[in-house]
């Protein structure tokens, strides 16, 4: 009986291992089948396309980008730079789930809304193969914490890279501009293959008008990479065409003083060069930080930006438009001279008031009680409204209109970074065409002392003013001053020498009247700026301006102090000096500054005497 169930026991053992066999060969079997399936499939099925990936994982053409030019001021002060910064990038082509990706990142270090949103706009441009930003100018801690989690994060690589930064800031944003992201429109019209690898572009001032200099030529490099998409070695390289540095005509430590002076108010000041139309200083006030606009602003700070009662964004020195008040009158002078409407001599009595003959309204002066009889000098020293009501009469609107749009007024000047305002001389004919009325009488003498439809820009007053200095010669502003190359420093480019351009054959005579009569405004008894000439070791011309931003009633007086500030006068100045050879020229501009004897000429004064305190230091 033991014998017989020993048997049996030994046959079940023996068929329980027979069965495991075949069940284990069956796995193996079927395991077999199913890598043989998969290499078939990987190897017949999916052959071009694993065949393309494995070229392109292991050879690649990268882009090879240029820095960025530099920008300097004409005594060699850094306005633009480059600045090295680490960029966290993400390659679609290696991630599985890039919205994953994301959000693993997210854990670690801090991935915003508006960066995701970036990206992924940016994606929808880019292939798969490149690199896309998703966050920039990483600290060192989050480099470290992602280096240290590197093999956790498929797809992603911190790039070291430069980036923009202006060191001044606020005190020349609207003139050197700024770089921000590539977006769409820009990308449909820029040559694609010169900015693979790019993600900026200049967005205002100098930085668009000059971004091909800037930006320079894309090269490229054959690469190898090993399976995680990192180089193992550079195979060939393509170097790229070198940016440019450039050097502009502002003066950087008058321009500083210029933003300082007016002090966060609202207003422009912009300085040139008479000689050559070479712009020293252009100051819009207030400013803003264009640091903020490079890798995408935020959208509270874009918002407070845009809504501010301030306007921060606008370039006031070519884009602002503002009745010159007074300042225009020594060009209306020139012209009834030119027109011969007036004698030099001939004398106008001023009660204080003005009245068109059959009409009772009454054309007020600034001076209530009137500057009693005045001739042309001491109208233009005085700023007698008066004077110039009865002149702007005489001439009539359209000699108005074609005298001071023979200075410039009216059209934009032609300068180097473009965006400018036209502004608008009145005439009979424009009133007719653009608001289907006719010309009134009075509309002609409010003209004549720079109020009613007319606006200009500072950019054309400083120009005109110019034109003053050089005895009728006009020339055209312009910022740039030298194109340089970046790597050996030589210039390349300079600024073509203009050609004279004569405005207005106005006899020596005259010339020398109107420059005489701006010079009493500042040194002369009863000039209105003299308190800003006093003392001064050179001479100055200029004019005083006070522009009306609301209108008061006939039998109405101006109380600065009731009124609200934004409601308030504007103050202009005109000047250049030295008169006896005049090197520079300045319009000064503080919205709702009160008189332009009170406020904007003193600013004048400052400027140009560091302006000239440092020359004859210089020696």
């Amino acid at each position: 009986m033991a014998t017989l169930g020993t048997n049996i026991d030994l046959e079940r053992n023996s068929n329980l291992v027979h069965s495991r066999i075949y069940l284990t060969a069956a796995l193996i079997l079927a395991v077999t089948f199913l890598i043989l399936l998969q290499v078939v499939y990987l190897q017949v099925m999916r052959h071009d396309h694993f065949t393309t990936l494995s070229k392109s994982n292991h050879i690649k053409i990268l882009p090879v980008v240029p820095s960025r030019g530099l920008i300097f001021s004409s005594d060699g002060i850094l306005l633009a730079d480059n600045r090295p910064s680490f960029t966290l990038e993400l390659v679609p082509e290696r991630v599985a789930d890039v919205e994953a990706v994301i959000d693993q990142l997210n854990r670690l270090i801090t991935i915003a809304p508006d960066d995701i949103e970036r990206f992924r706009e940016l994606r929808k441009r880019s292939r798969r193969f490149e690199g896309i930003p998703l966050r920039f100018n990483l600290s060192d801690e989050e480099v470290a914490l992602v280096s240290v989690n590197r093999h956790l994060l498929a797809g992603i690589d911190v790039v070291a890279s430069l980036s923009r930064y202006y060191p001044l800031a606020g005190s020349l944003s609207h003139t050197v501009g700024y770089v921000g992201m590539i977006d769409e429109d820009e990308f449909e019209k820029l040559n694609k293959s010169n900015y693979r690898g790019t993600t900026y572009i200049g967005k205002s001032g100098i930085e668009k008008a000059y971004e091909g200099l800037l930006h320079g030529h894309v090269g490229y490099q054959q690469v190898e990479v090993n399976a995680q998409g990192r180089k193992i070695r550079e195979i060939y390289r393509e170097p790229p065409e070198p940016s440019k540095d450039l050097y502009l005509t502002i003066d950087a430590s008058l321009q500083i003083l210029a933003v300082q002076a007016l002090n966060d108010r609202r207003g422009a000041i912009v300085a040139m060069d008479t000689r050559t139309g070479a712009v020293l200083v252009s100051a819009s006030s207030p400013g803003y930080d264009p640091n903020l606009f490079i890798d995408g602003i935020d959208r509270k700070i874009y918002a407070e930006l845009l809504q501010s009662r301030d306007t921060p964004l606008l370039n006031r020195t070519l884009q602002g438009k503002y009745p010159p008040g007074s300042t225009i009158k020594p060009m209306l002078a020139l012209g009834s001279l030119n027109l011969q409407v007036r004698e030099p001599g001939a004398e106008t009595w001023c009660p204080g008031w003005y009245s068109i003959k059959g009409s009772a309204r009454r054309y007020r002066d600034w001076k209530k009680e009137g500057h009693g009889h005045v001739d042309m000098v001491n109208a233009i020293a005085q700023s007698c409204d008066v004077y110039f009501y009865i002149l702007a009469q005489d001439m009539g609107i359209d000699e108005i209109h074609r005298t001071l749009t023979s200075f410039g007024f009216g059209a934009p000047t032609g300068i180097d970074i473009g965006g400018e305002a036209s502004g608008l001389i009145p005439s009979a004919q424009w009133k007719r065409e653009a608001l289907g009325q006719p010309w009134y009488p009075g509309e002609t003498l409010i003209a004549g002392i720079g109020q009613g439809s007319t606006l200009v820009t500072p950019i054309q007053l400083v120009t005109a003013t110019a034109v003053i200095a050089n005895r009728g010669r006009l020339v055209r502003p312009f910022l740039l001053s030298e194109v340089r190359d970046s790597a050996t420093g030589q210039p390349v480019i300079k600024a073509p020498a203009q050609a004279d351009k004569t405005i207005m054959s106005a006899g020596v005579e005259d010339w020398d009247l109107i420059i005489h009569s701006m010079e009493e405004v500042l040194h002369g008894e009863r000039g209105t700026a003299r308190g800003s000439g006093a003392g001064s070791e050179y001479h100055m011309a200029g004019k005083t301006g006070t522009a009306q931003v609301i209108t008061i009633g006939q039998d109405e007086e101006y109380n600065e102090e009731e009124i609200p500030e934004e409601l308030r006068d504007h103050a202009l100045f005109i000047a250049f000096a030295p008169v006896e050879a005049p090197e520079i020229a300045m319009a000064v501009i503080v919205e709702n500054g009160g008189g332009g004897s009170r406020t904007a000429a003193p600013i004048a004064r400052e400027l140009l005497d560091h302006y000239f305190h440092r020359k004859k230091r210089a020696g």
